[in-house]
């Protein structure tokens, strides 16, 4: 079996990114809920190789969904973390070059994109993510939703800005208002780094 996969470092401090989410709430999210899923898939895809080396296909069936769960939780949060930025250091302002042009052409300006983006979040039944993706064969940005920790990629888009409505992701600070941890999340967005997506992607 390859090396197992690690937890990325995150990029600040627990406390970087307050008042928006607080350092409780990063703690946790990371050290305890991404770390599960990276050690989550570790085992399970341990437990897939011994079962493929048994030709097992039954096991290898049942271990497929713990391998989508767990392999989409962490990427996903992967994504997330770099996605963000503290208030005043990379986080929050406005997207510029390439990545705003196309937001003005594809969805009319910079808060009408908010605005979609953040209703259709909000409006996500039980947990999962809004994102922000590029359809490589329309070549055209699309606002999407996933349920759980499904990845983006299942649906053949390429993420570009993720916002995880998860309940452990906002309810220690917002308790049950999603919406209100949703309209405060845009503070802190890291527009450069989904920028440098986006170019990656474009070439």
């Amino acid at each position: 079996m390859s090396a197992p996969y690690t937890l990325p470092d995150l990029p600040y401090d627990f406390s970087a990114l307050e008042p928006v989410i607080s350092a409780e709430i990063m703690k946790l999210h990371y050290s305890k809920h991404h770390a599960g899923y990276v050690a989550n898939l570790n085992t399970a895809l341990e437990k897939y190789v011994e079962a493929e080396k048994k030709k097992d296909l039954s096991t290898m069936i049942e271990l497929q969904q713990a391998i989508k769960f767990n392999g989409g939780g962490h990427l996903n949060h992967s994504i997330f973390w770099t996605n963000l930025a503290p208030i005043g250091k990379g986080g929050g302002g406005k997207p510029k070059g390439e990545l705003l042009k196309a937001i003005i052409e594809q969805f009319g300006s910079l808060e009408h994109l908010i605005e979609q983006l953040s209703s259709i979040t909000v409006g996500i039944q039980g947990s999962g993510w809004g994102w922000l993706g590029y359809n490589r064969v329309e070549k055209k940005m699309i606002i999407t939703t996933c349920a759980n920790q499904d990845p983006l990629c299942i649906k053949k888009y390429v993420p570009l800005l993720g916002i995880d409505v998860w309940e452990h992701a906002y309810y220690i600070d917002y308790k049950n208002v999603r919406a209100e941890y949703v309209k405060n999340i845009w503070k802190i967005v890291n527009w450069e780094n989904v920028e440098e997506r986006f170019l990656s992607v474009k070439k």
